[in-house]
């Protein structure tokens, strides 16, 4: 593979994972009330198992809720954002030296700091290991969670690949 169609490659992973966050985004505000209520579930942990002695650890507000709620869409806007920049910034020095495309890399790694944020810690650390996400039937993104975690980990190794000058001819 050339230097150059691995830079078109890094940009199109990067491209894809900001769509992804965009849809994202999108689906929490046009389908507010229903991902709402997963965080409502999780939080409370009103669908883990009877009888769980971690319960001391939920939450009931329903103000603590809807500010975790905004705190998840906000976060995941930023995400997409952060991509959307890093597309932009590395298209900008796609045939520039391989140090200018290497530094034009950097907000791509920020949107990778931000999904591991939201999706291994906020998800996984958070939801499914402090709230027991993991007892529901129900309301259990863990899994989901992890998948895109995982993605994200292969994803940011690509990226994290060190680009070279490209060679003419």
């Amino acid at each position: 593979m050339s230097t150059l169609s691995l830079r078109f490659l890094k940009i199109f992973v990067l491209f894809i994972t900001g769509l992804f966050g965009l849809f994202v985004f999108a689906g929490n505000l046009m389908d507010y009330n229903s991902n709402y209520q997963f965080v409502h579930h999780v939080l409370s942990m009103d669908t883990t198992f009877e009888g769980n002695a971690l319960m001391w650890r939920a939450i009931e507000s329903t103000t603590i809720h809807t500010i975790a709620y905004w705190g998840i869409i906000i976060a995941e806007g930023l995400f997409s954002l952060l991509a959307f920049i890093g597309v932009y910034r590395m298209i900008k020095a796609v045939k520039k030296p391989g140090k200018d495309f290497n530094k034009a890399k950097d907000f791509g790694f920020y949107a990778y700091l931000l999904g591991f944020t939201i999706w291994f810690v906020g998800f996984i650390v958070v939801g499914s290991e402090w709230f027991a996400m993991w007892q529901s039937q129900i309301w259990n993104g863990k899994e989901t969670a992890m998948s895109i975690s995982t993605l994200w980990a292969a994803f940011v190794i690509l990226l994290a690949l060190k680009d070279e000058d490209l060679i003419d001819g």
